[in-house]
């Protein structure tokens, strides 16, 4: 049978099999090697996984990639990202260094609302011009799918524009860029003494706008203390919902408010931060079946004193995902394998539970679960070759790439020098 591309000689692919579904307690720490295999590939997708020489043996191909002795992964999936936006804020880092705090920042007028202007100021040709190099770079560092949040326009024309340069960047790039609506990332300051003003533009305009538009599939929401309280969330939730987009949150990054309880009330796909989630909010996550997203890249960037507590929830039976929350502000981290590191060390998961969390669980918290995340046929061969020792070498390592090239649907779409 011919094939489009073989790869064989991989010393060990780990494929992170699951059925397609999310993994969960000791099923995280199963990554399913198979050793000295390969992997046959056709329309870009996986047609055959298992000993190289069978693979070498059974196919005729157009390509042959030789892995020579090295480790395969499925390609990552960064599941929270903010890439679309003109400024970066590292004056912000340095006043949390001399002690101002995010919430301290944002409401002197930094934050969300100091991205705002010079989004709406710029056109789609720009947003696109300047988001690229930076989801290129994501790319050369393993990521395969991408999800790619509005919320640095905050006004109907100027979140569709943000969409409209997501959708841009996913027929310029070789990588899948899946779109979140997030109007409902801060109160534009025009609007700071009139919530309920926004909240009716956002319900009755911005939702409306991108159903009609196609140009997103989920909507997301800053529930916190000092954005969106859980009464308002709700409603924008409900009306995203009865609009057909698939739902996310931001929820209970800094105060427990009930941000989490609300995520398994609406059904949401993945509640994401969670670094001050109560019990009773984990709890109601599981039951709930939504997926907890932890970005511990930004609290490690806020310097903060405690992280999401990833290694209990995956005690307690929930599918942890990791995601590198990549934005102008509070996190400027592209990188998925320090996303590891900082899991590993700072919320208690081991590496091979850090790798399920950004591959096949990063890939469910998308609803992708059927189709990335893991090395499994019929799925998409997007893959990453490694020049490493073991996989518990990804989180080890930290400040270089040891990625030898990277697949995006059987195509080589990152080789390194």
């Amino acid at each position: 049978m011919k094939v489009d591309t073989i790869i064989i000689n991989i010393g060990q692919a780990a494929t992170m099999a699951s059925g397609g579904k999310a993994k969960i307690a000791g099923q995280m720490n199963d990554a399913g090697i198979i050793a000295n295999a390969g992997i046959a590939i056709k329309d870009g997708r996986i047609l055959n996984i298992g000993p190289s020489a069978e693979i070498e043996q059974k196919y005729q191909w157009d390509e042959a990639i030789d892995a020579k002795g090295r480790i395969l992964t499925p390609g990552f999936v960064d599941s929270h990202t903010h890439p679309v936006f003109v400024h970066t804020r590292e004056d912000e880092f340095a006043m949390r260094i001399a002690g101002k705090s995010y919430v301290e920042i944002s409401l002197a007028g930094g934050g969300i609302r100091s991205s705002i202007q010079s989004s709406r100021d710029a056109s789609v040709e720009e947003l696109v011009e300047l988001s690229l190099p930076r989801i290129q770079k994501m790319i050369a560092l393993g990521t395969t799918t991408l999800e790619a949040k509005s919320g640095y326009g905050l006004s109907t024309q100027s979140e569709l524009k943000q969409l409209k340069a997501i959708a841009e960047l996913a027929k310029i790039l070789p990588i899948d860029i899946i779109a979140t609506f997030m109007g409902a990332h801060e109160y534009p300051i025009e609007y700071e003494n009139d919530h309920e003003g926004y909240l009716k533009i956002l319900i009755d305009e911005m939702i409306p706008a991108v159903k009609e538009q196609g140009i997103a599939e989920f909507c997301d929401i800053f529930t916190e203390a000092h954005v969106f309280s859980i009464e308002e969330s709700r409603w924008v939730l409900r009306a995203a919902r009865e609009h057909g987009l698939k739902l996310k949150m931001h929820a209970d990054e800094i105060i427990p408010i009930g941000g989490a309880e609300l995520a398994a009330e609406m059904g949401c796909i993945s509640a994401d931060h969670l670094g001050a989630a109560s019990d009773n909010g984990i709890m109601a996550l599981k039951a709930a079946g939504v997926i907890p997203t932890l970005l511990p890249a930004t609290l490690f960037s806020l310097a903060a004193k405690t992280y999401a507590r990833g290694r209990f929830m995956i005690d307690s039976g929930l599918p942890v995902a990791i995601a590198t929350d990549y934005n102008p502000g509070s996190c400027n981290c592209d990188s998925m394998p320090l996303t590891m590191s900082l899991a590993c060390l700072q919320m208690g998961l081991t590496p091979i539970e850090a790798l399920s969390a950004a591959t096949i669980n990063a890939a469910c918290a998308l609803d992708r679960g059927d189709q990335v995340g893991s090395l499994e046929i019929g799925k998409l061969a997007d893959i990453i070759i490694w020049d490493i020792p073991s996989l518990n070498f990804i989180p080890y390592h930290l400040g270089s790439s040891h990625i030898v090239k990277v697949l995006k649907r059987g195509r080589c779409i990152f080789k390194a020098q």
